[in-house]
């Protein structure tokens, strides 16, 4: 039911399809997130149509809202939110260490406190798997320990305590119909890159996650870890670098062999004013985008390029509209999605260091004026 064929490779670069109950999966792919069953400011039609295939939600968050218990009442969350596709959610992990307050670690799970409303709660392998099992995704993933990337000793014990925890999501885990990922720890540290590596790889899943990064370390060191890792994972399983989705660290990452991407990137850059393009961003909330007849980007093909202007968007967006959000998340999405769609093609050319090349000399992320 998951496997997982490649059909190109380009050094590291990998073309790939992963088959789901909801569909296959033609990676490298980008899946922009719907933490609580919805793509901000969006459709599932909206989010078709720029191009997505897979969408992400959060353990998490659906659990202390509405319920992952009423999730399964509804029929599950692509019944509830109306998308037909590929869906994945997290275990929730990385918002029970960053957004929980009061927390507190021991072998068996987390002890914390709502960010919602202060309850206390309690997070075990066990428990995020059963959520998961609930909420009903095709791909879930295994409750983790997100640690400080600098921090040795703490990294540590999170990658013991990660893989043991995988071993209870592993045999707690009943519904067939879910992909169950671990999760592969180690902070900015490569041999505990490698152990996670080799610890993860040797449980035979049908995917493996990269988690520990972007989150505070360089763009120099995650490529590092990433260099790290490729000839430590599974080569006929797909590979998913958790929370990474701009533009220049897609490429990094597709390169160095990742299949499986996903940011909240493209639409909160949408509801700040921020446009996504492949020679950099745009702030079109600047003044000298108040007179300018050209659409974000005029390569683009998508609903927004086609149809509106930098002026008529800035003028949204000064007026407090909320269409803004939603025409800039469709283009943020799109030029996101399409990138993916174009290095998956040049991996099956056999020129994606060419492509990857010729990206970096034009994305020019700090100077928007020049666009």
């Amino acid at each position: 039911m998951f496997d997982f064929d490649l059909v190109a490779t380009d050094d590291r670069g990998r073309a790939g399809v992963f088959h789901t109950p909801h569909g296959p999966l033609e990676t490298p792919v980008f899946a922009p997130v719907g933490t609580l069953a919805s793509v901000k400011a969006l459709t599932p039609e909206q989010v078709r149509e720029a191009g997505a295939t897979l969408v992400l939600a959060n353990t998490y968050h659906l659990h202390l809202r509405p319920g992952d218990e009423l999730v399964k009442a509804m029929g599950g969350v692509h019944a509830f939110m109306g998308w037909d596709g590929p869906m994945l959610t997290d275990s929730g992990g990385f918002q029970v260490f960053s957004l929980a307050e009061r927390r507190e670690i021991d072998d068996e799970g987390v002890t914390f406190r709502s960010h919602l409303n202060g309850d206390t709660l309690r997070f075990t392998p066990e428990g995020v798997i059963r959520m998961q099992e609930n909420i009903g995704a095709d791909i879930i993933m295994a409750f983790d320990e997100c640690a400080e990337p600098y921090d040795r000793e703490y990294n540590q014990q999170a990658v013991r305590r990660t893989h043991a925890w995988l071993k209870r999501c592993a045999q707690a885990k009943a519904r067939e119909d879910q992909a169950l990922f671990g999760i592969v720890q180690g902070g900015v540290f490569p041999d505990l890159r490698e152990e996670s590596a080799d610890v993860v790889a040797s449980m035979d899943l049908p995917g493996v996650a990269i988690g520990g990064l972007s989150v505070g370390e360089t763009k120099e060191e995650m490529a590092a870890m990433l260099d790290v890792l490729n000839p430590r994972l599974p080569e006929d399983r797909p590979r998913y670098l958790m929370g990474v989705g701009s533009p220049e660290d897609l490429v990094e990452g597709v390169v160095r062999g990742v299949d499986i991407f996903d940011c909240v990137l493209p639409t909160r850059m949408a509801r700040n004013h921020a446009a996504l393009t492949r020679l950099g961003r745009l702030n079109l909330r600047n003044k000298p985008y108040a007179e300018d007849e050209r659409p974000i980007d005029p390569e683009c093909d998508c609903y927004t390029c086609r149809n509106f202007t930098r002026a008529y968007l800035r003028h949204l967006i000064v007026a407090g509209e909320m269409l803004s959000a939603t025409l800039i998340s469709i283009h943020n999405i799109h030029t996101l999605t399409h990138l993916m769609a174009d290095l998956r093609t040049a991996i099956q050319e056999n020129r994606l260091e060419a492509f990857a090349v010729d990206f970096r000399s034009s994305y020019q992320k700090h100077r928007p004026k020049e666009l």
